[in-house]
C-alpha cells in the first residue's frame, strides 16, 4: 500500500492525519505520524495554562487516542532524503532507523526565534510548549511564596517582577493573564501590596498586536496601564545576564521571570532535507500545498502550517504568505488531507484560500479583545467570545468538555493557585532521606 509519512503532530499534522483517517478507504494507504511528543498542543490556551485557568493536560490532545488508524511514532525526524524517499527516525532511546515512504507531509511547525542577546538563552523561557506554560505558572506562584518571607528590598522586588519580550498576541495574552493572576494572589499574602509587583512588556516596534487596528491596540495599552502593567514601545532588550534587564532606552531592573515571545521560525529539521526552502528557512509550497521549486511541483511532497511558506490568495498576508497561526494551520491540514487523497485517486488538488475570520485575545479574567475587519469589541464581551471560540476550537469533544467543565468550576471555586515547582526535581525528596551503604 501507499505509505504516507507525516512529519510533525501539531495543528496541521494532527488535522491532516484526522482527515486522512476520514477520507481514505480501508487498504488504500498506511499513514505514519512522527513527532517527539505524544500529543498535540493547543497553543492558544498556553497563556491561560500559565495563569492557572486551564489545567496543562486539558490543553493537549493525545495523538494515539484520537488517531486510532494512524501509526504514531514518538521520535524525531532528523533527516529527509526525498530523492530516495527515505526519512531518518531518531528516538530518544535506541538507534535511528530509515523509514521509506511514498508521500511525505511536512508539518513540523515552528520553534521560538531568538537573537544573540546576552543572557536570554540562559535565563529566559519561551511560550511554545505546555511544559513552558506550566513552568511559568509554577515560577510565579512559587515566587510569591518566597517573596512573602522577605523584607522589602531588591531581592523581593526581583521575585515579584515579570518581564515579557514581544508584543504580539502571545506576548500580550500571557502578559495580561499573569497580571491578572498576580493581582488575585495578593489576598493570600497580606504582607505584599499591589505596588510590590512589577510587570514589564518590551516591544521593539512602535505598537503592539499588529493583527488588530491601531485604535484597538491603544485600548489594550490603556487597559494594561490601568492594571499596573508597563509596556515599553520602541524599545529593545540589550541584555538579560543574570536576570538583570537592560533596555535600549537606558533603563534597567532585575527580573526573576523573563518570558520570550518575540517571534518564531520554521522547525530546523528543514536544514537536514533536500526539499526546497525560501530565504526565511520555510518549506516552499504552492497554493495547493504541494512542495515546489523553480521548476514547478515536486511530486509526492506536501507542506502546511508554520513550517511552510503558504501563499495567501486573499492578498492580505504578510509578504504574500499566510501568517503562522492556528487559524490557518488547522484549515490547511484539513485541505491537505483532501488533496493528498485526490492525487492518490488521480484527481487535481484544490488551492488553499481562507479569509481571516478575525482575531480574539484574552487579557486576564473578564478582559478580552476581538477584531474582525472594522468591528472591534473589548472588555468582558470579547473575553466571553474568546472562551467560546477557543473552547469549541480545541479538537475532540472530550477535550472541549474538560475545558468547559473546568471553566465552570472556576466560577465557583476560583482557579487553583498551587505551585508544583518541585516536579522539575521529583527525586529530590526521596534522595534527601534515602539510606545509603556505609563506606
Amino acid at each position: 500500500m501507499t505509505k504516507i509519512l507525516i512529519v510533525g503532530g501539531g495543528y496541521a499534522g494532527f488535522y491532516t492525519a484526522l482527515g486522512l483517517e476520514k477520507w481514505l478507504t480501508a487498504g488504500e494507504a498506511d499513514v505514519v505520524l512522527v513527532d517527539p511528543l505524544p500529543y498535540m498542543t493547543y497553543q492558544p490556551f498556553l497563556p491561560e495554562v500559565a495563569a492557572g485557568s486551564i489545567e496543562p493536560r486539558h490543553a493537549v490532545v493525545a495523538l494515539r487516542r484520537h488517531l486510532p488508524k494512524t501509526e504514531v511514532v514518538t521520535a524525531r525526524v532528523t533527516n529527509i532524503d526525498h530523492a530516495t524517499k527515505t526519512a531518518t527516525i531518531t528516538p530518544e532511546i535506541g538507534e535511528p532507523w530509515q523509514l521509506e515512504y511514498d508521500q511525505i507531509v511536512v508539518t513540523a511547525g515552528s520553534v521560538s526565534r531568538t537573537f544573540p542577546i546576552p543572557g536570554v538563552a540562559d535565563v529566559a523561557i519561551g511560550l511554545k510548549t505546555v511544559e513552558e506554560a506550566t513552568a511559568i505558572r509554577d515560577r510565579l506562584l512559587a515566587n510569591f511564596a518566597r517573596a512573602a518571607n522577605l523584607p522589602a528590598g531588591a531581592e523581593r522586588d526581583r521575585l515579584l517582577t515579570v518581564t515579557v519580550i514581544g508584543g504580539g498576541f502571545a506576548g500580550i495574552e500571557v502578559f495580561g493573564e499573569l497580571r491578572s493572576l498576580a493581582s488575585s494572589l495578593l489576598k493570600f499574602y497580606p504582607n505584599l501590596k499591589f505596588e510590590d509587583t512589577s510587570f514589564h512588556l518590551i516591544e521593539a516596534m512602535g505598537r503592539i498586536m499588529p493583527e488588530v487596528s491601531l485604535k484597538t491596540s491603544y485600548w489594550v495599552l490603556k487597559n494594561l496601564d490601568q492594571r499596573g502593567a508597563q509596556v515599553h514601545l520602541d524599545t529593545q532588550l540589550t541584555s538579560a545576564v543574570g536576570g538583570k534587564i537592560e533596555l535600549s532606552t537606558g533603563e534597567s531592573f532585575e527580573s526573576d521571570l523573563i518570558i520570550w515571545t518575540a517571534g518564531v521560525m520554521a522547525n530546523p529539521v528543514l536544514r537536514n532535507t533536500d526539499l526546497p526552502v525560501e530565504e526565511r528557512g520555510r518549506l516552499r509550497v504552492g497554493a495547493d500545498l504541494r512542495v515546489i521549486n523553480d521548476d514547478g511541483v515536486i511530486a509526492d511532497a506536501w507542506g502546511a502550517g508554520d513550517v511552510s511558506a503558504v501563499p495567501d490568495l486573499t492578498g492580505k498576508g504578510i509578504g504574500g504568505f499566510c501568517v503562522p497561526n492556528a487559524q490557518h494551520a488547522v484549515r490547511e491540514g484539513k485541505l491537505l488531507a483532501k488533496n493528498v487523497v485526490s492525487v492518490l485517486r488521480g484527481d487535481e488538488p484544490v488551492p488553499y484560500r481562507h479569509e481571516n475570520a478575525g482575531a480574539v485575545a484574552t487579557l486576564g479574567l473578564g478582559v478580552g479583545v476581538f477584531q474582525s475587519g472594522k468591528i472591534a469589541i473589548t472588555g468582558f464581551p470579547a473575553w466571553v467570545m474568546h472562551r467560546g471560540y477557543h473552547g469549541l476550537a480545541i479538537p475532540m469533544w472530550e477535550r472541549k468538555i474538560r475545558v468547559f467543565t473546568l471553566w465552570a468550576l472556576n466560577v465557583v471555586l476560583n482557579r487553583d493557585i498551587v505551585s508544583i515547582e518541585a516536579r522539575e526535581t521529583p527525586r529530590k525528596a526521596f534522595e534527601e532521606y534515602a539510606s545509603r551503604p556505609r563506606v
